[in-house]
């Protein structure tokens, strides 16, 4: 079966690389579904192997220059409490092995994405209408807003590895909806997952919710599939690419939400 858990790390790795969207929302659901880990492995595990693949994109883009710094610290400053704090509550009220409550929440989080993907576009032109109108009221919001925003990206990456990609780049593209160009806000978005991942990782691992084996099966697939989905991405019609991932994290949150 290990070789099995490489093939989907390849699978896992090759979307990402095509579409950009976080690993987290098509690992996990993997992992729980279709290989049976319990909940809480497959959520530690998952963030482990977010925070080492998001590593090396993170490097590359702090090198090019392709980080909005200032967003990346009020982020982490609503982003790492709130992990930290979701910590405490797991480990002290027992959720950290509460496997139907962390399967619920991790259907839940991925219906969200689904929306988020399909309607990123739309929240764009939204937030850029209603910054190119009140620009002085929408720039006041946007420091305590983004804050706010890593205090729930904090929250549900802790509790279900998923978060820090598809919707904290949507929270992101309607908080700065001019600042923010394709390129800042994928390297934003991966370097500031990588302190949150980790932070939360770290605290997984204390609890006894990481599989090292697993970890490193998943690793094996999942570098050159984000290779070659790279490669690739420039030839495949992105935008029917991600409607079809909506749909299908959809219908897996739906089927997780009901279990």
């Amino acid at each position: 079966m290990d070789w099995l858990h490489t093939v989907a790390g390849f699978g896992v790795g090759l979307m990402v690389g095509l579409t950009g969207v976080g690993g987290g929302a098509l690992m996990t659901p993997v992992l729980v579904l279709l290989f049976g880990v319990a909940p809480a492995t497959a959520v530690g595990t998952d963030l482990w192997f977010a925070a080492m693949t998001k590593l090396v994109g993170a490097g590359v883009h702090g090198h090019g220059g392709t980080v909005d710094w200032q967003v990346f610290r009020r982020l982490c400053l609503g982003s790492l409490p709130a992990s930290i704090a979701t910590l405490g509550v797991m480990k002290l009220g027992g959720v950290g092995q509460s496997g139907d409550l962390i399967v619920i929440a991790v259907g839940v989080v991925l219906l969200f994405t689904a929306l988020a993907m399909l309607f990123k576009s739309r929240m764009h032109r939204l937030a850029y209408g209603l910054r190119t109108q009140s620009p002085a009221h929408f720039k006041r919001m946007q420091a305590p807003l983004t804050v706010v925003a890593g205090m729930v990206l904090g929250v549900l990456v802790t509790l279900t590895s998923i978060g820090a990609g598809a919707l904290g780049a949507v929270m992101l593209i309607y908080l700065y909806p001019l600042r923010m160009t394709p390129v800042r806000l994928v390297g934003t978005d991966i370097v500031h997952a990588v302190p949150l991942t980790l932070l939360a990782g770290s605290g997984h691992l204390v609890m006894g919710n990481v599989d090292g084996g697993l970890l490193g099966w998943l690793l094996m697939g999942s570098v050159p599939g984000i290779l070659v989905g790279s490669l690739l991405s420039a030839r495949v019609p992105e935008r029917t690419l991600r409607v079809g991932i909506a749909a299908m994290l959809a219908l897996v949150g739906m089927k997780m939400v009901a279990s």
